[in-house]
């Protein structure tokens, strides 16, 4: 663990003037913010308001689009992320990702689980099912698949794919899980078994969650960051940025005067 300034025990992730731009486009301008570690902090905002795109950032998804560049300094713990040594592969083990869409591969749901593990090229049978196990108790789908564990992955309802797929993410034990509107395609009960999910993965996992749905982020979240037109306008914990905003434009999103 790490003890300097600039990456203190209880911070996972550090933005310091964070810039990015799509080509000629400056889509994030001067982020600056503490992600506190084994805490969930929602994204919040308009669409188009950079949220999701500093969410990948973290990921270094957006490396995947050609003509992206970035300004700035952006810590996991003490690695800087945009540096050209980072192995992208190892990055985004440390990094999960969860999409709004889940998105299990077309394999029985034990070899969803374990995709990552295959991918490091651990073999042993002990481990791999332990993993299974683990992670899909932690996911609170065991109980649902555990005499299926051989069947499709693609046999599962909506919400079930969407837990599988956090059971996959959580596999290789990242230290943070970015999730991207998890919930938009799934109906209130699923939902809101995912939502207790993040409670309990929260005392594991840094997690960072972007979310339209204000109310989702209420319940959820302990800190809740609110970004415009590819600013942050405000950052707080969650209770006080709902209830008593400190800056009015954050005020007129939650009040529902735009956006």
């Amino acid at each position: 663990m790490n003890d300097t300034p600039d990456a203190p025990p209880d911070i996972t992730l550090k933005a310091i003037n964070w810039n990015f731009y799509y080509g000629s486009n400056h889509a994030l301008h001067d982020i600056t913010m503490d992600i506190p570690r084994r805490q969930v902090t929602a994204f919040i905002g308009p669409s188009g308001c950079g949220k999701s795109t500093f969410l990948r950032c973290i990921n270094r998804m957006n490396d995947l689009i050609d003509g992206v560049r970035a300004e700035g300094s952006l810590l996991l713990e003490d690695q800087e992320l945009n540096s050209n040594d980072v192995d992208v592969i190892a990055l985004r083990r440390r990094v999960g990702m969860v999409f709004q869409k889940s998105n299990p591969f077309p394999k029985s749901i034990y070899e969803n689980v374990i995709y990552g593990l295959r991918i490091a090229g651990v073999n042993n049978k002990s481990v791999l099912d332990d993993t299974v196990e683990r992670c899909l108790r932690k996911a609170a789908l065991w109980d649902e698949v555990k005499d299926r564990l051989n069947h499709s992955a693609l046999q599962l309802s909506g919400g079930q794919m969407q837990r599988l797929c956090i059971a996959r993410c959580i596999a290789v034990n990242p230290d943070v899980i970015l999730m991207d509107e998890p919930c938009s395609a799934l109906d209130p009960l699923a939902t809101s078994r995912v939502e207790d999910l993040i409670a309990e993965l929260k005392q594991d996992f840094t997690i960072i969650i972007v979310t339209h749905n204000m109310q989702q982020a209420g319940r959820v979240s302990d800190l809740t960051a609110f970004f415009y037109m590819g600013k942050l306008i405000e950052m707080d914990k969650t209770q006080k940025l709902f209830t008593n905003p400190g800056k009015k434009q954050t005020e007129d999103y939650i009040t529902g005067r735009f956006g």
